[in-house]
């Protein structure tokens, strides 16, 4: 996809990937995007700083999920492609991890990116055309070791983008499906041993990577080129990926 002439929501755009997202996306070209997010004068905020048009949304919510798409179509047009891109890390393991917290993320990591789905395939699959681009994470395709509720849902993440891909790739939708290490943003990962981060990159040069690989319809956005060789390694031997794995909680235990 070019992004020249075309329209965008970008949800999580209040700060952080989603708000480079949009400055990226504009550079480009894009005719308008639209910024969603939790705090509407965040938001409001970041889209007069940009140039751009900004709503309140609680992505958790699919009524509001709705409207955001119903006041794009209404102010803007047809949605060309949405940037399903909120999230939040997460707290506790396995035993020590809340049900709530269970809850929070499942709702905010996948039922949120089936609300966007809900809301804006009809329209796209009736003209034959748009594009879908769902944030998941590194930790979705390998794991983050210190947040069982966060791995397990951004992998659900990812999972769900595959299935949206199979099932509407022949009705004109394209996916992608974000899934970044460390990003300089208040969610970055700390070290190697809690993140399993090759190093944390700036918001700016994610946003680069992501118009190249919209450019070139990747299911796989990856601005850590490591994440790549780590994917083919586990899906090589599973069982030595675990015994790394495990190795490398040790180290970060005994840190």
């Amino acid at each position: 996809m070019e992004l020249k002439s075309k329209i965008a929501v970008i949800t999580g755009g209040s700060g952080g990937i989603g708000r480079a997202m949009a400055k990226a996306f504009l550079a480009e070209g894009a005719r308008a995007v639209v910024l969603a997010d939790l705090n509407g004068a965040a938001t409001k905020a970041a889209a007069e700083q940009l140039g751009c048009d900004g709503v309140a949304c609680d992505v958790t919510d699919e009524k509001q999920v709705v409207d955001l798409v119903a006041h794009t179509r209404q102010q803007h047009g047809p949605i060309d492609l949405f940037c399903s891109n909120a999230g939040a890390i997460g707290e506790g393991v396995l035993m020590d991890a809340a049900n709530k917290e269970w809850q929070r993320l499942w709702d905010l990591h996948v039922m949120s990116h089936i609300y966007a789905a809900r809301a804006v395939l009809p329209a796209m699959i009736e003209r034959g055309d748009g594009y879908l681009l769902n944030t998941a994470s590194a930790a979705g395709l390998l794991a983050a070791i210190g947040s069982g509720p966060y791995t397990v849902t951004k992998a659900a993440a990812v999972k769900l983008a595959e299935f949206i891909a199979i099932t509407h790739g022949d009705d004109g939708i394209r996916v992608s499906v974000l899934c970044p290490q460390g990003v300089n943003t208040a969610m970055a990962p700390r070290s190697l041993g809690d993140g399993q981060t090759d190093g944390i990159i700036e918001a700016d040069d994610l946003a680069r990577v992501v118009v190249d690989g919209l450019r070139e319809e990747r299911f796989h956005i990856l601005p850590h080129a490591e994440v790549e060789n780590y994917v083919r390694r586990k899906g090589d031997d599973i069982d030595r990926w675990l015994a790394g794995m495990r190795r490398l909680r040790r180290r970060s235990l005994e840190s």
